[in-house]
């Protein structure tokens, strides 16, 4: 069968191969959920194209990243709860079953249910991945597989694009989905055979499920807002306004609810911890930098710098190698130190400064200087990315390994959609305001009304329209950017709040001064046992 994974010999270090033979299917699994996005985003044309339903083509994408993060928290209880191999298995079954079902579509309506099956399992890929890193290997060893995950989601976001394309031209938009499987398949049966976690004893106490129906009609709220405001409805109409207003009233039930519960889904005694709250705040924030960036930059890159819509992965690359190369570093150094606090701080300046410098940009700045700047924001984010995970599985105590990661993991989505949606609507309302500006209402008009055109169709519109829209997009980038460097700011200051707990080693842990410190206190952080 190969070697196993037993958890007490990986707290000891004993056997690092094993450990990079469980992680090799981790990797496969995250890399599933943050490939999926990516890959369909290039295949969307053609589907459209096939099924229709034009109007409902949003759907697509905002029913998968619902279903994710109103479930991310759920998967991350049961896990504690029940166990964390099973449910993480279970996770990718539903993953698979979704990617099955999506292929097999016959009508928009059909897709978009089938998306949300999707996104149901992969909010258990990402919490389970997180999470299972976190019993098995101890923090003060986790920093050296950091360029693993940050090497998969480089991958993810170069690679996605480009497959995507491939695919959907020789095999058909339906492989999109189908790839998924034979991927899933090696994921299931390797983790199957050489993870071995600590049975869980099953407790009495149920599922809290008031708790979870009400996170997840916050949740919902949340992202319909951030999705549909500014673009299918006016950020003060009825449907927005009255979203908010679920929103704030379903929260607020869910904190009273929380208070009362025997298991709460979201335990709010981890937020006591002073390094757990702050590293879900900074979370939030470089999730709505990164997200941002990831779909602001191509597009600018493509209106403005004339590149080919289908090297948009490769555009990103100065920033994603950056981001991977600083993350290597950063794990080895904290693996090798113990010391983490100046990475927080670290990053959060350069995200602030490479934010900047990108709404610098106009219709003069080259490719390499646009590539310069985003080395420095993929420098950042390189600092940020796996360090808030670590230091908030680190600040909890093991029994709430599950849920300190789909908090984190949950934090950082929705920072990524509020970042798309205010970074969104705010490049919009610029582009429109700029075009009317230099041509008038009717000149405006001749572009479409669309503030997302490619290189191709630029190239069809009058020379004067075509500079006028270049500008439109530098000054969309410029004011979208600012907002991202504005709210990385709060960031940075978050970042000097870090406590610098030590982390978790191998052996015994130390005892601790309790949650103010960051970290809870030992006796009641039990170390994982091989079964």
């Amino acid at each position: 069968m190969g070697e196993t994974v037993k958890t007490a010999d990986l707290a000891e270090g004993v056997k690092p191969r094993s450990v990079r033979v469980v992680l090799m299917a981790l990797m496969i699994a995250m890399l599933l959920a943050m490939l999926d996005n990516m890959i369909i985003g290039t295949a969307m044309p053609t589907i459209v194209g096939e099924l229709g339903g034009l109007d409902h083509l949003s759907w697509v994408v905002t029913a998968y990243t619902l279903a994710t993060a109103a479930s991310t928290p759920i998967w991350g209880k049961v896990g504690d709860m029940y166990g964390r191999k099973g449910s993480f298995l279970v996770s990718i079954v539903i993953f698979l079953i979704g990617s099955a079902l999506s292929g097999m579509a016959q009508d928009m309506g059909q897709l978009i249910g089938f998306r949300a099956v999707q996104g149901l399992g992969a909010g258990g890929l990402m919490v389970g991945v997180m999470a299972i890193i976190g019993d098995l290997i101890p923090p003060r060893e986790r920093g050296k597989y950091q360029g693993m995950m940050a090497g998969v989601m480089a991958l993810a976001m170069i690679g996605g694009p480009l497959v995507g394309g491939t695919i959907t031209d020789h095999l058909g938009w339906r492989w999109s989905f189908y790839i998924n499987l034979p991927l899933g398949a090696v994921a299931l049966a390797m983790v199957t055979a050489v993870l071995h976690l600590p049975k869980k004893e099953r407790g009495t106490s149920r599922i809290d499920y008031l708790g979870a129906a009400l996170l997840t009609l916050a949740i919902t709220s949340t992202v319909l807002v951030t999705t549909w405001g500014g673009n299918e409805y006016a950020w003060g109409s009825a449907e927005i306004l009255g979203l908010t207003a679920v929103g704030v009233v379903s929260l607020a039930a869910f904190l009273y609810a929380e208070t009362r519960a025997a298991e709460p889904v979201l335990p709010l005694h981890i937020f006591r911890s002073r390094n757990f709250t702050l590293m879900s705040v900074i979370g939030f924030l470089t999730g709505f930098a990164m997200f941002g960036g990831v779909l602001y930059l191509p597009l600018f890159q493509q209106s403005v710098q004339g590149a080919s819509a289908t090297n948009s992965g490769l555009l990103l690359l100065p920033m994603l190698l950056s981001m991977m190369a600083v993350s290597l570093i950063a794990g080895r150094v904290t693996t090798s130190s113990g010391k983490y606090k100046v990475f927080p701080i670290a990053g959060g300046a350069l995200m602030v400064v490479g934010l900047y410098l990108l709404a610098t940009m106009d219709t003069g700045t080259t490719r390499l200087v646009s590539g310069l700047y985003m080395a420095v924001l993929g420098a950042g984010l390189g600092f940020l990315m796996q360090i808030t995970m670590l230091v908030a599985q680190n600040s909890v105590e093991m029994k709430d390994m599950g849920v300190a990661s789909s908090s984190a993991t949950l934090f950082r989505t929705l920072g990524g959609s509020f970042g798309v949606a205010l970074m969104g609507s705010l490049f919009t309302s610029r582009v429109r305001e700029t075009m009317t500006e230099r041509l008038g209402e009717a000149g405006a008009g001749a572009a479409g009304g669309s503030a997302q055109l490619d290189a191709a169709s630029l190239a069809k519109l009058p020379d004067a329209i075509r500079e006028a829209y270049q500008h439109a997009v530098a000054a969309g980038t410029h004011a979208a950017f600012l907002l991202g460097a504005a709210v990385a700011v709060l960031g940075f200051a978050a970042a000097w709040f870090v406590k610098e707990v030590p982390l978790r080693g191998a052996g015994p842990a130390p005892a601790q001064a309790g949650p103010d410190d960051g970290t809870p206190v030992a006796a009641n952080r039990p170390e994982p046992v091989a079964h």
